[in-house]
């Protein structure tokens, strides 16, 4: 699913579904003798509140049905043109369908298979145990060669500064601002090797990880701030939507005949 954006496409799959499979028997306004279906001048209008939220009903239906009118006749000046016969037009909105398409699978699929309750607070839990506990500032130097983090180690302890020899770090980006790596939580790359480092002190030993050597620094250390359930919740809720999804695809792509 990489080409599409779940967040952005659900809604407009929404409006898809609710409005262009729909009768329309009124028509919204006229333009060149053309009946536009009333359901475009509601969509229209609904669309807009969400963006103008201060503005009055009735004066969000009068710019809607200006845009809906300018929209029309966009629309009839490309049908007299005959781009919908060019192939370039034809292969858009082939890839539009298929978006669309795709997106209303997806709803489809999470009005079938909402997310329950117990399923966001059983995930904020697993969050709160992997994140309980303390978390650390840190600064780090990180090196390629396990020798070169030693032979750092051994030029600190010879009382040579970490904010000079940080300079040499691997990680560019933090070294230009003296190695600083934020607050870590005790869950991280660096497992337990922060527990152990006393404030205003580095790492006697290298610490390995996936990135090279790192050699860490210890400005402060804290209990650890969880976010409250109702501000995680609705991210929580979003990460179990994408789940299904990919599960779906998943599952799909092991009894397809793909050649």
């Amino acid at each position: 699913m990489s080409r599409l954006n779940l967040r952005l496409l659900l809604p407009l799959a929404a409006l898809f579904c609710s409005t262009s499979l729909i009768a329309a028997p009124d028509a919204a306004v006229t333009v060149n003798g053309k009946a536009v279906p009333k359901f475009k001048l509601e969509s229209m209008t609904k669309s807009l509140s969400r963006q103008n939220q201060q503005k009055e009903p009735a004066e969000l239906e009068k710019i809607a049905r200006d845009e809906v009118i300018a929209r029309e006749l966009l629309q009839q000046e490309a049908e007299r043109r005959g781009i919908p016969a060019s192939d370039e037009f034809k292969q858009g909105l082939e890839l539009a369908r298929t978006d669309l398409l795709i997106a209303a699978l997806q709803i489809d699929l999470l009005k079938k298979n909402p997310v329950k309750e117990e399923e966001v607070r059983g995930e904020y839990d697993r969050y709160k145990a992997a994140a309980g506990g303390n978390e650390y500032h840190l600064r780090h130097i990180l090196v390629e060669k396990e020798e070169d983090a030693n032979g750092t180690i051994a030029k600190l302890k010879k009382g040579a500064k970490f904010e000079d020899l940080v300079k040499q770090s691997k990680d560019t980006g933090s070294a230009a601002n003296g190695g600083d790596l934020g607050w870590v939580p005790g869950t991280s790359v660096f497992g337990d090797a922060p527990s152990k480092l006393q404030k205003g002190k580095y790492s006697d030993a290298p610490v390995k990880t996936q990135y090279g050597y790192h050699i860490l620094k210890l400005e402060e250390a804290r209990q650890a701030k969880i976010p409250p359930y109702d501000e995680l919740k609705p991210r929580i809720i979003q990460g179990l939507q994408r789940k299904r999804v990919v599960e779906l695809q998943q599952e799909l792509r092991k009894a397809a005949t793909i050649q």
